[in-house]
């Protein structure tokens, strides 16, 4: 398999990316800004760097040559999420991985979902992500939409937790290292279980009004 990771500089692209080469034999095309600059190849054999930005749809295009998997790290701008959908239109790629956020649906409930909105749900970056998530899912891709709660780190927690659309988010806080295995199991799952699917992603037992960390 070849994974294309879009904004590879960013923590959890950085954890996947060391999750793919140290337990998969798949092939790794790094794709962000300045990246000749913020990142260096591990692997010859397995991985290439492409400096870009996400509106700009021909280097993706060009980035794309003979990928199965794009993961998107984030969806905070849905201009370069339109343009990706279109150059995986384009490049005849179907299956997709895109990290946004809690709340794009109004999902979060009680205490926790109104710390949540004061915190982001009024900006202009959350109209972003709502708008990029109604673009996957209206999109012909096989998508798997992953709807964060607030993160953190901790080595060696993996334990994650999930919700599926229409039902109410639980769970205030998850670790980067979770997020990354879940994106790993979902990468190797054989079948489509997870196509066309929209996931929150929490840590287990920690339905709290805010994060611990806050």
């Amino acid at each position: 398999m070849k994974v294309l990771i879009l904004g590879a500089v960013g923590q959890i692209a950085r954890m996947l990316r060391n999750e793919l080469l140290n337990k998969t034999d798949h092939s790794i095309v790094l794709y962000a800004r300045n990246a000749y600059k913020r990142l260096n190849v591990n692997d010859d054999n397995r991985e290439v760097i492409y400096d870009g930005d996400f509106k700009d749809r021909d280097k993706l295009i060009h980035a794309m040559k003979d990928v199965d998997l794009v993961y998107i790290n984030d969806m905070g701008d849905d201009k370069s999420t339109k343009t990706i959908i279109n150059a995986m239109n384009d490049a005849g790629i179907r299956r997709v991985i895109a990290a946004s956020v809690l709340g794009i649906y109004d999902e979060v409930p009680g205490a926790f979902g109104e710390w949540n909105k004061r915190m982001i749900g009024g900006s202009p970056r959350m109209q972003s992500q709502i708008e990029s998530a109604r673009l996957l899912e209206n999109s012909k891709l096989d998508y798997t939409l992953l709807r964060l709660t607030w993160l953190y780190n901790e080595n060696r927690n993996t334990k994650y937790m999930i919700t599926h659309k229409g039902e109410s988010f639980v769970g205030a806080q998850v670790t980067r290292q979770a997020v990354t295995q879940l994106i790993m199991d979902i990468i190797e799952e054989k079948s489509d279980k997870y196509f066309q699917t929209s996931l929150g992603v929490s840590e287990p037992n920690t339905d709290w009004a805010k994060p611990s960390f806050y």
